[in-house]
């Protein structure tokens, strides 16, 4: 019953946010970086009782478009209701690769590194716990969040190296997170796949990682979930795995499974010890 009432009230808080046109009344926005004549952005949402010289969990957020397109709105219903829970919610902008390119995203992967390094050295200014962020994303934002853990290089040569851009969790929402022969992405890394694939970086010491996927997704087939999870396992690493019957690509966008999606995340940082269990009402 618990169960039913949080998916409900879940439900509630997205439709809210869905039809609500107007940002946060605790958003703010920060330039991270800039790339040539742009400036790159971060769209925060802060917790209400929010205060500076808080120490919370962050998670930063990466939409996805296949390295192409996207918008960092794809993920304000998440980052929205995690400021609710009293996370601070941080979604990038990043450079997509320019349009006619068939090479391999790597403004992208730079942009994604570089927006982890700012929110980890802007910690204090944040109101954030520089050991407890998270990073997030999906499909081609799931691979900048895992690529930011597990891959090395690919950095921008202006990035401040000596602050981590590792994140101390990974929330992954269909990703693309192997890119090697005969999966999604490696018409464009080719013979450099390991440079970019995450699947072909685990290694011990990888974040603990929360995956969601639909059986029915064309780009990332389970099997190669399955993989992704053992991989993870047998470096000593924690990786949750959930699949859902009949989902398709981008379905966590969609409810029913946004608030499926979102429920089990907030289960999964209850269990790290960074959110309280939630109240049913």
């Amino acid at each position: 019953m618990k169960s039913i009432v949080r998916s409900i009230v879940l439900s509630c808080i997205l439709f809210a946010h869905a039809v609500c046109a107007e940002p946060s009344a605790q958003a703010e926005t920060r330039v991270y970086k800039k790339a040539g004549d742009r400036e790159l952005r971060l769209h925060i949402e802060k917790p209400a009782d929010w205060k500076a010289t808080d120490k919370r969990p962050a998670i930063v957020f990466f939409f996805g478009g296949g390295w192409v397109g996207g918008t960092p709105e794809q993920f304000r219903p998440q980052s929205e209701y995690f400021a609710g829970r009293g996370i601070v919610g941080i979604r990038v902008e990043y450079r997509t690769i320019p349009k006619g390119e068939k090479g391999p995203p790597l403004v992208c992967c730079a942009d994604a590194k570089s927006a982890m390094r700012y929110v980890r050295g802007h910690a204090a200014e944040l109101g954030v716990d520089p050991a407890r962020i998270a990073a997030a994303g999906g499909s081609a934002g799931g691979h900048l969040a895992a690529f930011t853990a597990l891959v090395p290089g690919l950095d921008d040569p202006a990035d401040d190296l000596k602050i981590s851009c590792k994140p101390d969790a990974l929330l992954l929402f269909n990703p693309v997170f192997n890119n090697g022969p005969g999966q999604w992405g490696h018409e464009r890394v080719g013979e450099r796949f390991r440079e970019f694939s995450p699947a072909h970086n685990i290694a011990k010491g990888a974040p603990p990682t929360i995956v969601f996927l639909g059986d029915s997704d064309k780009l990332i087939g389970v099997p190669v979930l399955r993989e992704y999870e053992a991989a993870m396992k047998a470096a000593g690493a924690r990786c949750d795995a959930h699949v859902y019957p009949g989902a398709g690509h981008g379905f966590f966008n969609k409810d029913p499974h946004k608030s499926q999606t979102i429920e089990e995340s907030d289960k999964f940082l209850v269990s790290l010890g960074w959110l309280k269990a939630a109240q049913a009402k």
